[in-house]
């Protein structure tokens, strides 16, 4: 397998971000559940060295939670997790997320999973990556249609950190708090600022020159398709076998 998928490039660009270097340092990185691209893309930073802690809530062995959840709140609470990802069936201009799902409350009109924890996670930990594949005027919308996560606050109400970025299928946003609005980090191969401004539905900034996001080097890929695959073939076996080639053995 030569060929780059785009997981592969997402789970790049989600390690860059990590090991942002104008960012918080993420010594402890907390990923939920049905997320294998934050997976894939945490492990591939400890498999280059970086010595990071990582809590994958939903791996079946070598879970550091004997409680789940609820100790995992209790870390963030305390100022413990520097780094989360989220998600949401809408995301708006303003970093907020919609789990709930659309049309009048509670959602009635297409149902998503559920908010969970996402408010108290987005808010306390030091720093939140938002992703989603996805990338269309249905999922980035103008205004979520329900806040099951805010992406900032009225001053001095008391939060820890805000989101870092978005990753999408198309791009990568930056997120500005003191504006509450996005800006244009990086073109995935193929798109253009037109092609990213046709398929959102909320405006954001853009410079003159937007970069292309960089492929995954050789050593990356080398990295992704052997041991970062490795340690997520028990967890997302439909993942691996999908994007790696790879299956759990009979």
């Amino acid at each position: 397998m030569s060929e780059i998928r785009p997981e592969e490039r997402l789970a790049a660009a989600l390690a860059r971000l990590i090991l942002a270097p104008d960012a918080p340092p993420a010594r402890h990185i907390a990923v939920g559940a049905a997320s294998p691209l934050p997976a894939a893309a945490c492990w591939l930073v400890k498999k280059q060295g970086h010595p990071v802690r990582l809590s994958l809530l939903h791996k079946r062995s070598g879970n550091p939670f004997t409680e789940g959840t609820r100790e995992l709140f209790d870390l963030t609470g305390q100022g413990r997790i520097d780094l989360f990802f989220l998600g949401g069936g809408q995301i708006d201009g303003q970093a907020n997320l919609n789990l709930v799902g659309t049309g009048a409350w509670p959602g009635k009109d297409v149902r998503f999973p559920g908010s969970f924890g996402s408010a108290f996670m987005y808010m306390m930990s030091h720093r939140t990556i938002l992703f989603r594949e996805e990338h269309s005027p249905r999922v980035l919308v103008e205004r979520v249609d329900n806040i099951s996560a805010n992406g900032v606050n009225e001053p001095g109400v008391f939060r820890r950190g805000h989101a870092q970025a978005l990753v999408t299928g198309k791009c990568v946003f930056a997120f500005h708090p003191a504006r509450a609005r996005f800006s244009l980090l990086s073109l995935h191969p193929g798109e253009t600022v037109e092609s990213i401004r046709a398929a959102t539905g909320f405006g954001f900034d853009a410079p003159d020159q937007v970069p292309q996001t960089p492929d995954p080097t050789p050593a990356e890929l080398e990295l992704l398709r052997g041991p970062v695959c490795d340690e997520m073939l028990e967890t997302y076996p439909e993942f691996c076998a999908r994007v790696f080639d790879r299956k759990i053995a009979a």
